[in-house]
Formats: structure tokens, sequence, C-alpha cells
């Protein structure tokens, strides 16, 4: 996908935010037709039938009717697809749209010419019953899209994003492999002893935003001062998001140019960040402690590296089991827990290796995805170089 920022005039936001409703609206009819549906019973309607009754509704309803048919039509279509990766097996069931959340549309079947270029930085396309609005041209839009999305985050920015699948980028072909530790106080660490972080909120901003979160909680609900106050912390949060993603995106570059296998922990992110929360009769223990571990794991982002990185480098990802590689000394492999002194410091009991905590777990997987028969694209085989720093006392590895 290629995104682009939406600078559309007041009339026709207020369009957009209608096609927005229009979506949302079709959408949650069909999460309802579905939500009754269980095996055994009669088949829920199909996208067939679902376009059929919108017709029905479109001619009963003159506010459905003053939407856009392909916006409405797109959104049938986009949870059919949704619904049967569902049952595929590969996604969740679709649930609920809320309005301020999941707000968009898409348009197919774009036509040769309504993507236009202006100058330099400016761009229009073309979207029905809106006309051109205008949108960042921060980079060459991709040729021959035939599709595209309108999104509005929470922040009240606008997106535009064309649908066009990039080529992967191709393996160096030196036979490296590298170990990525991801972790909470460093969010990436390199087996070549690389410590990489996600740049957040800077510290005014993070006070800003205290701030903020406590007017949140004192202003009427309602009320048009909430609304600012809202907009305002959405917009901090908007921040730390696009800092986030611009470094999982130039991480993921760097490392599927630079390495021909990439080595990461088979984690189960959805599982580690789940509430401690507990019930009521078996209340959780560290509620607060477990909280602000899940903010840091989701901060970092973990599960958006790792699937930058299978997009950019398909078939060159290597999930190693997690099993004692924080525990175990890279040097001589033994295993104990006491050997991990602190978060940062690893300090084999042992043989007395030392090595940054993180650093030695990326490099126990690195050894652990060379030692495998896998082959990098452009076919050369990984028994070779692989970028192992030599150890005191020990020889250095060939």
């Amino acid at each position: 996908m290629s995104c682009f920022r939406l600078q559309p005039a007041p009339a026709q936001e207020a369009a957009l935010a209608e096609h927005c409703a229009h979506a949302r609206y079709v959408w949650n009819l069909a999460v309802e037709q579905h939500a009754h549906w269980k095996p055994g019973r009669k088949n829920a309607p199909g996208f067939a039938e679902q376009c059929r009754q919108l017709t029905e509704a479109r001619a009963a309803s003159s506010w459905l009717a003053a939407g856009s048919v392909v916006v409405q039509q797109q959104a049938l279509k986009d949870f059919a697809q949704a619904i049967a990766n569902f049952f595929g097996g590969t996604h969740r069931r679709p649930t609920w749209r809320k309005r301020g959340r999941s707000e968009g549309f898409r348009i197919v079947a774009v036509k040769t010419g309504d993507v236009r270029r202006l100058s330099r930085n400016t761009g229009e396309v073309k979207i029905p019953k809106v006309g051109w609005v205008r949108f960042r041209w921060s980079r060459a839009v991709p040729d021959g899209v035939k599709s595209y999305r309108v999104t509005r985050d929470r922040a009240g920015r606008w997106h535009v994003a064309f649908a066009a699948v990039p080529a992967p980028i191709p393996a160096p072909g030196a036979g490296q492999v590298v170990g990525v530790d991801r972790g909470v106080a460093v969010s990436a660490a390199l087996s070549t002893g690389e410590l990489l972080n996600v740049r957040g909120l800077r510290d005014t901003e993070k006070a800003r935003l205290r701030r903020l979160l406590r007017k949140l909680a004192r202003a009427k609900r309602g009320s048009r001062r909430r609304a600012r106050v809202k907009t305002a912390v959405a917009r901090l949060k908007a921040r730390e998001a696009d800092r986030r993603k611009d470094w999982v995106e130039k991480t993921s570059t760097d490392l599927a140019r630079r390495f021909d296998v990439i080595a990461v922990e088979d984690l189960k992110i959805r599982d580690m960040t789940r509430t401690a929360k507990g019930t009521r009769d078996a209340p959780g223990r560290n509620v607060r402690q477990k909280a602000g571990l899940n903010r840091g794991i989701l901060a970092a982002g973990w599960g958006r590296l790792v699937r930058r990185l299978e997009h950019k480098a398909p078939g060159r990802v290597h999930k190693v089991n997690p099993r004692h590689t924080s525990q175990t000394c890279n040097a001589c492999k033994h295993v104990a827990r006491e050997s991990r002194e602190s978060q940062a410091l690893f300090l084999c009991v042992a043989c007395g290796h030392r090595d940054n905590a993180d650093v030695n777990a990326a490099k126990n997987m690195r050894d652990t995805a060379a030692g495998h028969a896998v082959t990098a694209r452009g076919g050369l085989p990984l028994g070779g170089p692989v970028n192992r720093e030599p150890q005191p006392g020990l020889p250095s590895a060939a």
C-alpha cells in the first residue's frame, strides 16, 4: 500500500465523512446478519443477496440513496472477504465498526486519469460524489492501481492508500545471518551488537499527554471541551504511532538489504499482552505492572517489525523457538537463569562470558538459524559466514 495525506476542503471533508458513515452502516448490517448464524441453520446471506437487499434499502432510505453505491457495495464485498478469511482460519471474526474508529471506505475500478499530479508536492484523486480531492504527493503513485482506500484516523487526519504490492527486496547474497532480539528497554538488539530503539514521545510531549489525560478525566461527557481534549490526545498518540511506523519501515528495509537470513523469536504477542485483571471471583495480581509491560511491548512494534520483514524479505525470516534464548551462553552454550545478572548484563556462571543480555540472545537466535539447511534468495548456501564475532578465549568462527 502506498499511503498519502489527503488535504480535503471543508465541504469535501463533510462528504467524505458521509461516505464513511454509509460504509460503516452497511458493514454493521452485514455483521448483524451473520451474528446469529450457527452451523446447521439456514445459510446467512452472501454478497449477491446482500447487494440485492442494499438496492431495496437505498430505495426505502433517502439518506442511504444519497450516498455512493460504489462505496456501499464495496463495504459488502470487504465484509464477504473478511468472512471468508475468518472461516479460512487466517483472521478473526469481523466485528462492529464504531464511529471515530476504523473510519474509511474503498473505491474500486479506478480509471486512467482518476489520479493526476498538479505540482511537485500536490496531486488529486477523483472520489465519487465528492470530486477531485487534493493530497500531498510525497512519493510516486504506483502505476496501474485499480483501487484505493480513504481513511480518517482519530486525530482527524485523512489519508488515501493506493493498493499495490511492492517487489520484495533482493538478498545481498553474502550468506550473512542476523539475530534480532525484541525487547522493551531495547526495541531491537542485533547479533552484530547494534541496539535499536523506537523514537517515541519526547519528555515534554509525555508531560503534555499526562496533563491532557487529567483534563479528559475531569471533562463532562458529551461536552465540546471533552471533544477538544480527546482530539488533542489523539494527535499526540498519532504522532507516537507515526514515529513507530517510520522506525519499523526503516529498520526492516535496512535488515532486508544487509542480511540474507533474519532470525527472530516466535513470540505469541497477543497472548503476551493479555490483561492480568482477572475476574471478580479470581482477581489478578500486579495488574498495573502487567498493564505497563503490555504498553511497552505494543509501543516497541514487535509484531509490525516481523510482519514487514516477512513482506520485504519473504522466505528469509526464520522464527526461532524462544525457549532459553536469553538464558543460554553464546560462548559455551551453558543454560542457567543465574547468568542473566540484570536486564542488560549477561554473565555466564560457567565460563565467565560477559555480554549485553539482549545481544547474547540475538546471537543464540542467529546460530540456531544458521544451523538449519536454509538457502537464501539467489541460491547461496548458508553454511558459510554467519557474521559471528570472536569471543575471548575461543577461536573465531570461520
